[in-house]
């Protein structure tokens, strides 16, 4: 089965994953990851310092991504004019590795990228320190969602939409955890 049909798995408490297989090179992708006005087309912009205790600026904007689309009541926010948290670098490895903080320190993501024949494998782990998070179906959704859009942009073809896909992905996600054995 394509790895970007797979959805996320939950290795441990506290922690998802995908793994994504994305049109190379590896320096194209790593572009989209870390330069603002790339990633504001698929994630969120915002300045990014590229070495170990530097400091992220996400600047989420979803009428960037999603321009003629209406959010779910609950996040017209984000659509709208949008929200802007930080985050502090961990680990900068261009063009191999991103760990960072995801708005608190209690949230950590690393983007792992290899080569991998003309294409490049990304692993993205988001962990919340502690137990499940009750955030974490909604994180699991929206990186789905928003790699879903990265791969779109990187292969050329028209985006899919943006909050149809995560509205049909929260609930499925907040099933799973929730009927997951400890």
């Amino acid at each position: 089965m394509n790895p970007n049909d797979q959805p996320a798995s939950f290795p441990a408490p506290g922690e998802l994953r995908l793994v994504r297989l994305l049109p190379g090179p590896i320096e194209r992708v790593w572009d989209y990851l870390t330069d603002p006005e790339k990633r504001s087309r698929w994630f969120a912009g915002g300045s990014m310092e590229q070495k170990a205790g530097g400091k992220v600026v996400f600047a989420m904007r979803h009428a960037n991504i999603a321009p003629d689309e209406t959010p779910p009541e609950n996040y017209k926010h984000v659509q709208d004019p949008g929200v802007t948290f930080e985050g502090r670098m961990l680990r900068c490895e261009p063009p191999r590795l991103l760990t960072f903080t995801f708005g608190s320190d209690d949230s950590e993501v690393t983007i792992e990228l290899a080569p991998e024949g003309g294409k490049v494998r990304l692993v993205l782990t988001h962990r919340a320190k502690g137990e499940d998070s009750p955030e974490l179906g909604n994180f699991a959704a929206g990186w789905q969602t928003h790699l879903g859009i990265l791969i779109a942009l990187l292969e050329g073809n028209p985006k899919p939409p943006f909050w149809a896909t995560h509205s049909r992905l929260k609930p499925r996600y907040e099933q799973l955890l929730a009927t997951r054995q400890p």
